[in-house]
């Protein structure tokens, strides 16, 4: 048996230490006959002793985390990354669809303790606070995610999708978006904006990584999304009993 083997959706790959593993829409690992994926996206191979993860498509880039969420990095078209840990996750998007697989390592270079006090669920990213509405957008976002076990694909929902999910007119929810985005932007998360300062179009997949990998979001959170529908249907019901009163955001009726 190899010293490293990859896991996607349950299908298991053990490259020799001579090979190169290429993935992609085609290669060693065929992810998805999916137009918006590179034919050749990412490689792993050994060079020294050190397993290496490079990519090596033209537009994509990846989320690379360890199991704890501890250590991210994003992998940009031409980059490469020593695979150092015993259980890597590799998540990346392609059009309306995220991928992820992971990556194990039997004799890994590094170590890592893990400490009861640094488990998920904590609504700080270093500096970063968020409120429970902003949290409750990121679990909408990362739902088809936290409800996924293990490795495989699922598509990000659309800002309408989530927007609907929370109950929320899309102009609240962009606003929100574009708040959560410039706070982790500001602390250092790749991704979230373009050039120019403009937005990047693909910010919600990037979020979506990102929350998912450093666990800020995990399926414990998803009860936020319970939350919120209730908080829906309260204020329908109250609109619906009072049609002459404000609603609850306290905007008058027609």
């Amino acid at each position: 048996m190899g010293d490293l083997a990859i896991d996607f959706c349950g299908e298991w790959h053990e490259p020799s230490d001579e090979d190169v593993f290429s993935i992609g829409r085609e290669g060693d690992l065929e992810v998805d006959d999916n137009p918006y994926l590179h034919r050749q996206f990412l490689q792993i191979a050994r060079y020294d002793g050190i397993w290496w993860l490079s990519n090596v498509g033209s537009m994509l880039s990846a989320t690379i985390a360890d199991a704890s969420g501890g250590m991210q990095a994003w992998l940009s078209p031409g980059a490469r990354i020593p695979l150092v840990f015993s259980h890597t996750n590799v998540i990346f998007t392609a059009g309306p669809t995220t991928y992820e697989f992971a990556v194990h390592l039997r004799t890994p270079a590094f170590r890592q303790e893990s400490r009861d006090e640094d488990s998920g669920g904590d609504t700080t990213i270093g500096p970063v606070i968020f409120t429970d509405s902003q949290k409750a957008l990121i679990v909408a976002l990362a739902e088809p995610m936290l409800r996924r076990e293990g490795t495989g694909f699922s598509a990000i929902p659309s800002s309408a999708e989530a927007a609907k999910t929370l109950g929320w007119a899309l102009t609240r929810f962009n606003r929100k978006l574009d708040n959560v985005c410039d706070k982790l932007d500001k602390v250092g998360v790749a991704g979230l904006r373009g050039g120019g300062g403009k937005l990047a179009t693909n910010r919600r997949a990037r979020l979506v990584e990102h929350a998912v990998t450093s666990h800020l979001v995990t399926p414990a959170d998803l009860h936020l999304l319970e939350k919120h529908n209730a908080e829906k249907h309260n204020a329908e019901k109250h609109n619906a009993d009072n049609p002459a009163a404000p609603d609850l955001n306290g905007t008058a009726k027609a």
